[in-house]
């Protein structure tokens, strides 16, 4: 059975079912190709799915190194708020004076430990 279509033959079976022509069916396997391409990329790319979850992930760990550095940063700060020579605190100037120095009162005793085996 032949029909006509406005711009090309269209073959049919008796059934009514449409004969593909090679062409159309290369024409439509590459458009497949194509999509599938497009798909995997979408999922599996650089900037796919995948990816995106493995970047947030990244993101989380990079926002606690952060406020991690960032607590380290105030207390560093603190220190050096507390050794301004205006208003130095004693006590803080002392206790870093004995850990950086060694030094020590005269009246104190000093006990050296041997280490533990």
């Amino acid at each position: 059975m032949l029909r006509f279509k406005a711009d090309s033959v269209v073959f049919m079976t008796r059934e009514g079912h449409r004969i593909k022509m090679p062409r159309e069916q290369l024409t439509q396997g590459l458009a497949l190709v194509a999509l599938l391409l497009m798909a995997g990329m979408a999922l599996f790319g650089p900037s796919g799915l995948l990816a995106w979850s493995e970047q947030s992930q990244l993101l989380e760990q990079r926002k606690a190194q952060i406020a991690q550095l960032t607590d380290e940063r105030n207390r560093l700060q603190q220190d050096v708020d507390a050794l301004d020579p205006e208003n130095v605190d004693p006590d803080f100037a002392a206790t870093i004076v004995r850990e950086q120095l060694n030094v020590v009162h005269p009246d104190e005793l000093v006990l050296e430990l041997e280490p533990q085996k």
